[in-house]
């Protein structure tokens, strides 16, 4: 077996044993994905909605969290973080109509230092954090609740769900939003989840004084502040019923840029916490790793891709070229076929794998809209497997090289 064979299996190895781990996680925990622990008394919440140039959603979503129907939500706090448009304007219209709304006016200064400044006047023991595009259920808030009966747990997240589905970026998004709410769900099990989304996730208000908030140097501060609180003792879990639908980017260019976003912030995150790997509790000893094994995995595949491609072309343009200065027939159409092997193999198991576990996940949050016997649901699939989450490795790299010219990506939340 030569070196590109032995690199080839060896990475086919890696993503099976990542395959079975989750479904082995499934397999063991599937009878309490649904369960929600009943709260033991009634805890009161206050509902961050930090708002930047959100005069098109943010009626709605303040209207779908007063929809809520747990009886101990005490206060919605909208933090204007100094909007250009009429988001304060229909904020102070709504102030007249619902007086548990309350409104903080500021000059710019990004989501976690608006967060961190409603904290200062919130009243709830509890703080749920909804951005201003995202709608959640009914029930939500109340179903997360329950779960601060355990005193070491300091954060609940929810299932997060695309809200549009018309234009095809945006089906693909929604394939991929179920998927990462049911492997973080999973995650809980082995006390692996690593951020708490800022759709809707809730805080016990004593945990996020204990470290000072939010960390309002990082772009991404659901993810900084899951690490922060896990690193110092505390525990995170995921609410799978409560479910939120949020707006997501419909243009290329939007998309690209909250991934590229998303990715540096991640990065960031993981410079700061690097002197707690394997040192230190849950977040050194799985969540970083986890981490670093999913980045290095979609990186080192793209290069690995790209080489392959490489060397099959030269290869191929050298004999072609050969073949035409010699006059002679070196290349014939049966070089041209695929010779069935053991690498073959493993790539198309590899490709089925991942198709039975979206299919998987889609069923388990019963996103049975995406599965539906449609020519186009199947298009979207392939898509989705064949080259939507083929970008992602390409936009990780691009984030490297924005980091290494140290430009920071703010964009879309």
């Amino acid at each position: 077996m030569n070196v590109i064979s032995g690199i080839y299996l060896a990475y086919m190895f890696v993503a099976l044993y990542m395959f079975f781990f989750i479904m082995i996680l499934y397999l063991k925990n599937r009878k309490t994905l649904l369960i929600v622990p009943k709260p033991s008394r009634k805890y009161s919440v206050s509902v961050i909605v930090p708002a930047y140039n959100e005069e098109t959603s943010i009626k709605e979503t303040i209207e779908k969290i007063l929809e809520c129907n747990y009886s101990g939500l005490k206060e919605i706090i909208v933090v204007n973080d100094g909007s250009t448009d009429k988001t304060l304007e229909i904020l102070k219209e709504l102030r007249k109509k619902y007086k548990i709304l309350k409104i903080i006016n500021k000059e710019n200064s990004g989501k976690a230092d608006s967060i961190n400044q409603a904290l200062k006047i919130c009243k709830g023991e509890l703080i749920a954090v909804i951005d201003a595009d995202s709608y959640p259920e009914p029930n939500a808030i109340g179903e997360m609740v329950g779960f601060f009966n355990d005193g070491k747990v300091a954060a609940v997240t929810s299932t997060i769900l695309v809200k549009h589905r018309k234009k095809i970026l945006e089906k693909l998004q929604a394939i991929e939003y179920a998927m990462i709410a049911w492997t973080r769900k999973l995650l809980e099990y082995v006390n692996g989840v690593y951020v708490t989304p800022g759709a809707l996730s809730m805080y016990r208000k004593k945990a996020l004084e204990n470290i000072g908030g939010f960390d309002k140097k990082n772009i991404t501060e659901d993810i900084e502040v899951t690490w922060h609180l896990i690193n110092s003792g505390w525990e995170v879990r995921m609410c799978t019923p409560a479910r939120v639908h949020t707006v997501t980017p419909i243009k290329l260019k939007q998309w690209i840029r909250q991934r590229t976003r998303w990715n540096i912030g991640g990065l960031q995150v993981m410079w700061k916490y690097k002197k707690a790997v394997l040192k230190k509790g849950k977040l050194g000893n799985f969540i970083i790793p986890f981490y670093m094994l999913t980045t290095f995995l979609g990186t080192f595949g793209l290069f690995f891709f790209l080489f392959l491609t490489v060397r099959a072309f030269i290869k191929t343009y050298l004999f072609t070229s050969l073949s035409f200065s010699s006059g002679t027939q070196l290349l014939t159409a049966s070089d041209f076929y695929i010779t069935p092997n053991i690498l073959n193999f493993f790539g198309a198991v590899l490709f089925l794998l991942g198709l039975f576990l979206i299919f998987f996940s889609l069923i388990s949050l019963g996103e049975k809209e995406l599965l539906k016997p449609r020519p186009i649901n199947l298009f979207n699939l392939l898509l989705f497997v064949l080259i939507y989450m083929t970008i992602f490795p390409v936009l990780l790299v691009y984030s490297f090289y924005k980091i290494a010219r140290k430009q920071k990506e703010w964009g879309t939340k």
